[in-house]
């Protein structure tokens, strides 16, 4: 297979900065899929898209798009690449359709090509009807649509997309993945960054995780996932009780079946399908992001918790496993969590058999459990394990 992007050894250091932004990173991108590049912020990865559209000069290093070197011929480089940036910047003196023949003008499309482009890809878009409105009339799907309609003016061999459906509502985020996946099967080569996992397990063959400057990780999604330890997990909303986080994770890493416990601050939430980092409320039920068990108390206990009573935070008994929960007077509604308190077991034995020792474990220590969640390693499990938790 072809690759159409290539880079090997890149470097790029900014100023006397010690600590180059970029540094000794390679990969390659093979013709016809698509590939997320990602990483935390100041990872390195808007550097890497830099240096590959031309926007970027590298300290050294190679970086190739369709068999151009961006560096050597940067204006036939921009002739087979496409970018589409997360923020809009259509011209807005003229209007979308004006947008796409201007891009193309620019580009040497001929007049009597770029007029029948446009309108074809207008409609592929879902554009004809606003081909006359004004730039700043779109909404935010629309605009990215446009973009997208733009950068496809020249007929590009590979497309650049920056954060492709950030603040897009659902609808809007739908299309832009059904045009991605339409791209790949047209044979156009696509790279986006996207802070979002499940958008990136989504869409891309491949992804790569970046972490200053480096590559961490390549492969497909699957395989990303299948190389953390364990299978299955837990996720545990805790009340520390004055027992030590250290001394917790050491109790459940010792549970039999348990290959590994992270512990995760309140703030970043930890459960899987992004639940709100408020987890463990009387009137919140089910754990976030979809745990079948969760409780809803406050501080419904292990019995509470888990099994749906949830008297003792001043919820209703039996409302909790169900998401019913009724706030009753020990309801800290929307009150912060104690940092630190949530921790997630991976094991690659069922659920069934790690969760009733575990939860002896936690009541043995006098910690009371008021929301659990179960699933599988994700992406994002992946990416956080290889890049940390810490805010950037």
């Amino acid at each position: 297979m072809t690759d159409a992007v290539v880079v090997e050894e890149l470097v790029k250091r900014y100023g006397k900065n010690p600590r180059p932004a970029v540094d000794g990173l390679g990969f390659t991108v093979h013709g016809g899929e698509v590939f997320g590049l990602l990483g935390p912020n100041g990872a390195g990865k808007t550097t890497t898209v830099g240096v590959l559209t031309t926007r970027v000069l590298p300290t050294s290093g190679r970086a190739l798009v369709h068999d151009v070197d961006v560096v050597a011929d940067p204006q036939r480089a921009r002739q087979v690449l496409a970018v589409v940036p997360q923020r809009n910047n259509l011209d807005r003196s003229l209007n979308v359709r004006q947008n796409l023949l201007f891009h193309a003008a620019y580009h040497g499309v001929a007049r009597a090509e770029r007029t029948k482009l446009a309108d074809e890809i207008l409609e592929r878009m879902g554009l004809t009807g606003h081909a006359k409105a004004a730039i700043d009339t779109l909404s935010g799907g629309q605009a990215q649509r446009v973009m997208i309609a733009r950068a496809l003016m020249h007929r590009p061999k590979v497309m650049f997309l920056d954060e492709p459906s950030t603040g897009l509502d659902p609808q809007a985020r739908l299309f832009v993945h059904d045009r991605v996946a339409q791209l790949r099967a047209e044979g156009v080569t696509v790279v986006l960054t996207t802070h979002d996992m499940d958008e990136a397990a989504k869409l891309c063959d491949r992804v790569g995780i970046v972490d200053h400057g480096k590559l961490l990780a390549l492969d497909t999604p699957a395989e990303l996932t299948k190389s953390l330890p364990g299978s299955s997990t837990i996720t545990f909303t805790v009340d520390l009780a004055g027992v030590a986080g250290s001394e917790i994770a050491a109790k459940l890493s010792a549970v039999d079946g348990v290959e590994r416990v992270e512990q995760i601050a309140a703030a970043n939430s930890g459960f899987p399908g992004g639940g709100a980092p408020w987890a463990g409320m009387a009137m919140g039920g089910g754990a976030p992001g979809g745990g079948a068990t969760g409780g809803g108390a406050a501080r419904g206990g292990v019995t509470g918790g888990a099994t749906g009573g949830g008297a003792a935070g001043g919820g209703m008994p039996g409302a909790g496993a169900k998401g019913g929960g009724i706030p009753g007077a020990g309801a800290a509604v929307g009150a912060p969590q104690t940092e630190g308190n949530q921790f997630r077991l991976y094991s690659d034995f069922d659920a069934a058999v790690v969760l009733p020792p575990a939860l002896s474990a936690l009541g043995a220590l006098g910690c009371e459990v008021s929301d659990l969640a179960l699933g599988k390693p994700s992406l994002e499990d992946v990416f956080i394990h290889l890049t940390g938790r810490e805010l950037r």
